[in-house]
């Protein structure tokens, strides 16, 4: 699913970008809220996980592109970001931590900041 190249998201313009981007995180924030209210390490935390991960990783590999038109700074804050949900999924994941709503706070942030 959002499997896009730089230059595919480009052709669509930026507002359908911004669309498909927002609607990404919306359905990590779905899953991750679902997870969160079940409580435990269960089918919806793993799907959860699994595609919060995925959204992210992608988010990183198109900010790690010399193309990407961003700021330079504000896509190293990005990846930061980035790294920091990967850590804190993989916590999830190792029964380390059960801080969904962390991750879920700062994903609605940027999603929200998406306009």
């Amino acid at each position: 699913m959002y499997q896009f190249s730089y230059a595919e998201i480009m052709e669509d313009g930026v507002a359908d970008a911004k669309d498909r981007e927002r609607q990404a995180l919306t359905r990590c924030i779905e899953l991750l809220s679902a997870a969160r209210d079940e409580e435990g390490y269960n089918r919806e935390a793993i799907e959860a996980l699994f595609y919060t991960r995925r959204v992210w990783i992608r988010f990183i590999e198109d900010l790690k592109h010399p193309e990407n038109q961003l700021d330079t700074e504000l896509r190293a804050n990005l990846i930061s970001i980035a790294i920091w949900i990967l850590k804190e999924c993989d916590r999830i994941r190792k029964r380390q931590s059960t801080n969904f709503q962390g991750i879920i706070d700062v994903t609605t942030i940027i999603r929200d900041g998406l306009k």
